[in-house]
C-alpha cells in the first residue's frame, strides 16, 4: 500500500485536534468520537495536553484511504511550541491547516503558511466550525484568497465555475481548459503538488460535516512521490516511553529500513554505528512493531542514542536549521535538595527532545538557565520536571537571548606552556553573514602543524559555545580558521591545545570591536483604518521598520520587522485599543545589531576583565616554571609568527551614541518620494500645486506668516497643533481635562524652543468650525500661532503655507499624519515626526536650564560680593 505522510496545523483553538478525531471515526479507525473539551481526544495522550486543552507534542495516528495509507501528524497549534511543529513539516508530503470560520486567517495562521512556504509543502485547507453564526463561506474564501493566496479555490462543491478556478491558477492548464473545457484529474494533482493550486473544503469537524467530503477530496487528489532505492531517513523528532527508553522517530525516504540493521551518522571523531532494536509504527499512545519499513513510512526507533531532530541517515541530508528559535532566557531555580548537576542532567533529556529548549549551566555565578519559546512553555517545562523526576522548581523573570559577534577581521592567540606541557594555536576571527553561525576551517599546512593536532584544535572550537566581552552573551556569525600552530614532540598533550585553543579565541574577542545582536521580528499588524496614526506613533515608539500603510478590505496593513523586545506584549496592546478588532503577526527575522546596545550592556554589567573561566591569558614557562602573561602583552612572547597583517587604513571613530535612544523615522524620504511620484507622476513643485492653493496676495494683502530677509535664508517649522498634542502623552493627559491648559502649555514649550532654535515656528491649530472668514493670525511672544478659518483644516492650511513658503525657503513640518507627510514631501518640505520633535523640545529645554542655572549662578556670586566692597568703602 502505498504511503503519505499528512500533517495538520492550525493557530490555536482553530478545532485542529478535533478534526483530526472526525477523520480517524469517519475513516472506520475510531469507534467511539472523541472530544477536546471532554479530555477524551485519541490524539491528546498527555495529562497536560488534556487539562488544557491543546496540543503540545506532536503525534501521529494511522489511516487508510482506499490504496493509500496516510499516516496523521497532529502538531501543536500555540505559538510557544511552534519548534515541535517546524520540525515536523521537514518529512510531510501534504499538509492540512485548519482555518477557523469564525475567526478566518490569524496571526499564527500567516506564520505557519511562511512555514509551509518556506519547506515547500503542499497544502490542503478545511474552514472549520461553519455550523457556529457569523461564518460566511464566501467572505471566507475572499479572505483567504487575500490573506494567504489566490489560488485557493472551494473544492466543496465540484459545479458551476469549478474548472475555471481551478484552471486560472496555471497559464499552461488554462490554456487547455480554453481549447477542450476540461481540467484532468492529474492535472490537479500535479497544481497541488507544485502549490499552484490550494484546494478549500468547508464544514464542521465537531459535527463531522463536510470531513467525508474533505477525505474522499485528499485520496483523490493526493499524489503519492516516487523515492529512490538508495537507502535514506530523516530524524524529526526525540521522545521517551513510559519506561524511558528512548526513541528516534524518522520517516523513511529512500529504500526500506528493517529492524535490526545498523544505522550510522555523525563525522569525524562524532561518528557512530547503532543497531535499530525495534521499529515502532504508533498510533495514539499504542504502537505495533514492524518488521520493515518501506519509504514513505515513519516510524519510531529504539536503541539509538547519538542522533538528534533534523539528522539525515544514509543518502539523506542534514536539515538546515528551524527559522524559530527560542528568544527568552529564563533562570531556574532549583530546590533544596537538588543539585545543580542532577538538575542539568535532567534538562539535557528534555533538550534532547525539544532542542528549541537550551540548557545554560554558568559557571561563573553558579546559575542555571533555560532558553525557550514562551511563558505558555516555561508552565509546560515546570510539570515535566515535577511529574518525569519529581523536582520542583520555579524560574526567576525572563529576559532576551542576546547574541555577539566582530565588526573586523582580527587575530587571536594562545599559548599554554605550564611545565611539561606545551601548545601554542593562532586563530583569524572573521565577521560572516547575519545567520551564518559559527564556522571553523584550518588555513594551516600539515607541513607546519601535524593533520591529528590541526583535528584536535578544530574540534575543541566546536565543542562548546564562546561568550562575548560585552555582555556574555555566546558568539555567532564569525568565521574562525586555524592560520599558526606549535606542538612539542615531548610535552604537548591533548589537554593543552584545548587550552590554548579557548584562550586565542578569547584574546582574539578582546581585541577585536564587539557587536552586540538582538533577536528581531518581521511582523504584520492589522488594525482599522481609524487607529492608523495610533499604530504608526506605537511602531515609531518600539524602534520599528516599517512600510507604508496598505488598505486590505476596511482595515489598514502595516509590514515591517522591530525588536523582539519591544514588540514583548504589543499585540495584547493592539487587541486592547482595537477592541480585539487588531491583530499583531510575527514571524522571526533573526539576529540584528541592537537598537539600544549601550543601554543592555549597561544593565547586564558583564566584566569580561575578571571572567576567570574564559580568559585571554596565556601561560609561559622560563626558569622551570610557568607565569601568566595578560592578554594585552601575550602577542609579544608568542613562539609563532601568523604572517597575518590588518594594514587597512582605521576609518574615524564614530561619535558615541547618545544616551537617549533614537527614534527611527516610519519611513525614509527616499521612500515617501517613491511612493508620491508611482502615485501622482514626477515631482514638479510648480505643477504640484494644490487645487486649494491660494496665492498670498489673494489673502488680501494681509500676511498670513512673517517673511524675513531673503538673504538670510531662513527655516520655517510648521507644526500640526492638535496632532502634536495628542501624540505627547503628558499633553494628551492634560488635554482630557483641559484642552485650553495643553495647548497653552504646548505654546510655551515652543517658545522655548524657539529662543534656541534657527527654525522660525509657525503653530497651527484646527479651527474649521468657529465662523470666521479668515485664518486668526497672531504673535505668541516669539512664536506665530494660527487658528485656521472656517471649512479650512490644519492639513490644508499647512499644505497651502508649506507650497507658498517653499518656494523661497526651506521648510520642515512636524506631524505624525502621514497622509500629510506625503503631502508635503511632495511639495519639497523637510518631515518630522512628533517624537522626534519632542526629542528637540526637551533638548531645547535642557540648554536653556543649564544656560539659566549658570547665569544665576554666576550672579550669586556678584551679589556675595558686593557687600564686602561696600564695607571696604566705609571702612576707609
Amino acid at each position: 500500500m502505498d504511503k503519505l505522510i499528512l500533517g495538520i496545523l492550525a493557530h490555536v483553538d482553530a478545532g485542529k485536534t478535533t478534526l483530526s478525531e472526525a477523520m480517524l471515526y469517519a475513516g472506520g479507525q475510531l469507534r467511539k468520537l472523541g472530544r477536546v473539551d471532554h479530555q477524551n481526544a485519541f490524539l491528546d495522550t498527555d495529562v497536560q495536553e488534556r487539562e488544557r486543552g491543546i496540543t503540545i507534542f506532536s503525534k501521529q495516528a494511522v489511516l487508510p484511504l482506499g490504496d493509500v495509507e496516510f499516516t496523521l501528524l497532529d502538531t501543536p497549534g500555540h505559538v510557544d511550541f511552534s519548534s515541535e511543529m517546524e520540525r515536523t513539516l521537514q518529512v510531510l508530503d501534504y499538509a492540512v491547516l485548519v482555518i477557523s470560520g469564525t475567526d478566518g486567517v490569524q496571526s499564527h495562521t500567516r506564520t505557519l503558511w511562511q512555514l509551509l512556504e518556506r519547506y515547500n509543502v503542499p497544502t490542503f485547507l478545511f474552514v472549520n466550525k461553519m455550523d457556529l453564526g457569523g461564518a460566511d463561506r464566501a467572505a471566507l474564501l475572499a479572505s483567504l484568497q487575500s490573506g494567504l493566496s489566490a489560488a485557493c479555490v472551494d473544492f466543496s462543491t465540484e459545479d458551476g465555475d469549478f474548472l475555471e478556478n481551478v484552471a486560472m491558477c496555471s497559464e499552461e492548464t488554462l490554456a487547455a481548459y480554453l481549447e477542450t473545457g476540461r481540467v484532468e484529474t492529474a492535472e490537479i494533482r500535479a497544481l497541488i503538488a507544485a502549490r499552484k493550486l490550494f484546494p478549500c473544503w468547508f464544514g464542521s469537524a465537531l459535527k463531522l460535516d463536510g470531513v467525508e467530503a474533505f477525505l474522499r477530496g485528499m485520496a483523490r487528489y493526493a499524489r503519492v512521490p516516487q523515492y529512490p532505492e538508495e537507502f535514506g531517513a530523516k530524524v524529526y523528532k526525540i521522545g521517551h516511553d513510559a519506561q524511558g527508553a528512548r526513541l528516534t522517530y524518522l520517516k523513511v525516504t529512500g529504500g526500506a529500513l528493517p529492524v535490526k540493521s545498523v544505522l550510522s551518522g555523525g563525522a569525524g571523531d562524532r561518528a557512530w554505528s547503532e543497531k535499530a532494536d525495534q521499529l515502532r509504527i504508533y498510533s495514539g499512545g499504542k504502537y505495533r512493531l514492524a518488521e520493515t519499513v518501506p519509504a514513505g513510512g515513519v516510524c519510531a526507533v529504539t536503541g539509538l542514542t547519538k542522533t538528534y531532530p533534523g539528522e539525515g541517515l544514509g543518502a539523506e541530508p542534514d536539515t538546515p536549521a528551524p527559522v524559530l528559535d527560542s528568544f527568552l532566557t529564563y533562570q531556574v531555580i532549583l530546590p533544596a535538595d537538588c543539585e545543580p548537576h542532577t538538575a542539568v542532567q535532567r534538562l539535557r533529556l528534555l533538550e534532547e527532545e525539544d532542542p528549541q529548549l537550551h540548557v545554560v549551566w554558568n559557571e561563573q555565578l553558579r546559575e542555571l538557565h533555560v532558553q525557550l519559546m514562551g511563558e505558555v512553555q516555561l508552565e509546560v517545562l515546570q510539570r515535566l520536571l515535577l511529574d518525569r523526576f519529581g523536582m520542583a522548581v520555579t524560574f526567576g523573570p525572563g529576559s532576551i537571548v542576546y547574541r555577539e559577534t566582530i565588526e573586523a577581521p582580527v587575530e587571536g592567540m594562545g599559548h599554554f606552556e605550564p611545565l611539561r606541557h606545551y601548545a601554542e594555536v593562532h586563530l583569524l576571527l572573521e565577521p560572516g553573514p547575519r545567520g551564518s553561525g559559527l564556522r571553523f576551517a584550518s588555513r594551516l599546512s600539515e607541513d607546519v602543524l601535524d593533520r591529528n593536532w590541526q583535528r584536535l584544535i578544530l574540534t575543541h572550537l566546536e565543542e562548546r559555545s564562546y561568550p562575548g566581552v560585552l555582555t556574555g552573551s555566546p558568539i555567532t556569525d564569525m568565521k574562525i580558521s586555524l592560520v599558526a600552530g606549535r606542538a612539542h614532540l615531548k610535552h604537548t598533550e591533548g589537554g593543552d591545545f584545548r587550552q590554548a585553543t579557548y584562550r586565542a579565541v578569547r584574546h582574539g574577542l578582546l581585541h577585536a570591536k564587539s557587536i552586540l545582536l538582538e533577536p528581531w521580528y518581521t511582523f504584520r499588524l492589522e488594525v482599522p483604518q481609524q487607529h492608523v496614526g495610533r499604530a504608526i506613533a506605537d511602531l515609531q515608539r518600539l524602534c520599528a521598520e516599517s512600510a507604508p500603510p496598505e488598505t486590505a478590505g476596511g482595515n489598514a496593513v502595516i509590514t515591517g520587522s522591530a525588536p523582539v523586545s519591544e514588540l514583548r506584549g504589543y499585540a495584547l496592546e493592539v487587541a486592547a485599543y482595537t477592541r480585539g478588532l487588531g491583530s499583531l503577526a510575527c514571524m522571526p527575522a533573526g539576529y540584528r545589531p541592537c537598537h539600544n546596545a549601550a543601554a543592555v550592556v549597561a544593565a547586564i554589567g558583564y566584566d569580561a576583565e575578571h571572567d576567570t573561566e574564559n580568559t585571554g591569558d596565556s601561560v609561559f614557562c622560563a626558569h622551570g616554571s610557568g607565569f601568566v602573561v595578560n592578554w594585552r602583552e601575550a602577542a609579544a612572547h608568542m613562539h609563532v609568527e601568523s604572517g597575518l597583517r590588518f594594514d587597512a587604513p582605521e576609518e574615524a571613530a564614530a561619535p558615541d551614541a547618545p544616551a537617549v535612544r533614537t527614534l527611527r523615522p516610519f519611513a525614509s524620504d527616499k521612500e515617501l518620494m517613491a511612493i508620491f511620484e508611482r502615485t501622482y507622476g514626477p515631482v514638479k513643485r510648480r505643477d504640484l500645486r494644490p487645487q486649494s492653493a491660494v496665492r498670498a496676495e489673494e489673502a488680501g494683502g494681509r500676511a498670513l506668516w512673517p517673511v524675513p530677509d531673503r538673504d538670510t535664508d531662513p527655516e520655517y517649522l510648521l507644526i500640526d497643533g492638535y496632532n502634536i498634542l495628542f501624540a505627547w502623552d503628558d499633553l494628551k493627559k492634560t488635554a482630557a481635562r483641559d484642552i485650553d491648559t495643553a495647548r497653552q502649555i504646548l505654546m510655551d514649550r515652543l517658545c522655548n524652543y524657539q529662543s534656541v532654535s534657527r527654525s522660525i515656528c509657525i503653530l497651527v491649530f484646527d479651527a474649521y468650525r468657529v465662523p470666521r472668514d479668515t485664518a486668526d493670525v497672531f504673535r505668541y511672544h516669539n512664536i506665530t500661532v494660527v487658528f485656521t478659518k472656517q471649512a479650512e483644516t490644519a492639513d490644508t492650511y499647512i499644505e497651502r503655507a508649506t507650497y507658498e513658503i517653499g518656494r523661497k525657503h526651506r521648510v520642515r513640518v512636524a506631524t505624525s499624519d502621514f497622509a500629510e507627510q506625503m503631502i508635503v514631501l511632495g511639495h519639497g518640505a523637510r518631515r518630522m515626526s512628533a517624537s522626534e520633535l519632542r526629542i528637540e523640545v526637551d533638548e531645547a529645554e535642557n540648554r536653556l536650564r543649564g544656560t539659566l542655572d549658570a547665569w544665576n549662578a554666576r550672579e550669586r556670586g556678584r551679589h556675595v560680593n558686593r557687600p564686602l566692597q561696600g564695607l571696604d568703602e566705609k571702612s576707609k
